[in-house]
């Protein structure tokens, strides 16, 4: 094995949620399938620092046109990020998750699919475990809100939408590749989004297609009906949300396999049974993506709080309308990040405690 690739497998292991080693070396047979050694001396000389090509061939001893085609090849293979403004480019070096294993959404194949599968059972998983909701939040499900209860701007999808000039949306890799190896839970797939200039990346690798807040919000409403989580970034302007389930999704899938999911997401509500209007049925529990649901030994439902991420979903299936959503009190809510600088610097603070 080159010791480049393990070179690259620590670096990654830097950004975003990371990307740790594993006892079977998984991780380095989806670097090999990603990068050539070049590729990954290459990428190993940039940075997230967005650079021009004159930057990188200056440091890197490269000649300017080299750098730019070796830049731009890269970039449009999803191996690093590309900023254009105009007839210039700027790029930087790229996370594991959202970046390498999200950018080979037109291409993924079933071995690509298959590896990742394997590595996030083996070590990736703990990945988002250990960021703590740090990568992406929960907000509740639109049809779970009440006419009386108000929720914050940060947390509706319509006015997250609303403030959004470039929106693209985009398969959900993880549905995607699980149904390539064993199947998916069936729910849509276009569901994921991309805002501003990721938004504008995926554009130019034709890797998704422009949509207005009107259509992502519809796009929205019909992943909430199947019964999908929404969750956008963590910062306060997010660049992208995504809509998961509890079987598919890389980060509900992991944090699903803990005892306190709810430890480990940034919400701002959660569920509660009206004991005397339960019917009984059972529906919310094949519902809630988290498993938070159970009966009481006379029959009525009962969320265990520990678990519940409060997504909402469970709301509109309870065909009783014997579940509500609430707000968690001021004091146990938290801060969201300001931008995706410090949304970066809180995951890396939550993944060295």
């Amino acid at each position: 094995m080159s010791d480049i690739y393990r070179e690259l497998q620590q670096r990654l292991d830097t950004y975003s949620v990371g990307f740790p080693a594993t006892e079977s070396g998984i991780e380095i047979r989806i670097l090999k399938k990603l990068f050539t050694e070049e590729e990954a001396r290459f990428f190993l000389a940039m940075s997230p620092l967005l650079e021009a090509p004159a930057s990188v061939a200056e440091r890197t001893g490269m000649p300017v046109d080299a750098a730019a085609a070796r830049l731009e090849d890269m970039a449009s293979r999803g191996l690093l990020f590309r900023q254009k403004k105009g007839d210039s480019a700027r790029y930087g070096a790229i996370p594991f998750v959202h970046g390498l294993i999200e950018f080979k959404v037109k291409d993924l194949d079933p071995e690509l699919a298959a590896l990742f599968l394997q590595y996030s059972d083996e070590g990736f998983d703990r990945s988002f475990v250990n960021v703590k909701g740090a990568f992406l939040r929960t907000i509740p499900v639109r049809q779970s809100i009440t006419p009386e209860h108000h929720v914050a701007a940060l947390d509706d999808v319509e006015q997250i939408l609303a403030g959004i000039d470039t929106i693209v949306v985009t398969d959900c890799i993880c549905r995607k590749g699980k149904a390539m190896v064993s199947g998916s839970c069936g729910a849509p797939v276009e569901v994921c989004f991309m805002f501003g200039s990721m938004a504008r990346y995926y554009l130019d690798n034709n890797m998704g297609r422009r949509v207005t807040a009107e259509e992502a919000l519809a796009l929205t409403r019909t992943a909430q009906e199947a019964g999908l989580v929404t969750q956008p970034s963590t910062s306060q302007n997010p660049n992208g949300m995504c809509n998961c389930c509890g079987d598919c999704c890389g980060i509900l899938s992991s944090i699903k396999k803990t005892p306190r999911p709810a430890d480990l997401v940034y919400t701002n509500h959660f569920s509660e049974v009206i004991a005397d209007e339960c019917a009984g049925c059972e529906d919310c529990i094949a519902w809630c993506p988290m498993a938070a649901i159970s009966m009481d030994a006379d029959g009525t439902a009962r969320i265990a709080l520990e678990r519940c991420i409060g997504c909402g979903v469970c709301v509109p299936k309870c065909p009783a309308d014997a579940i509500v959503l609430r707000a968690k009190p001021e004091g146990e809510r938290r801060a969201l990040p300001k931008n995706a600088l410090e949304q970066m610097m809180l995951m890396a603070q939550e993944r060295t405690r």
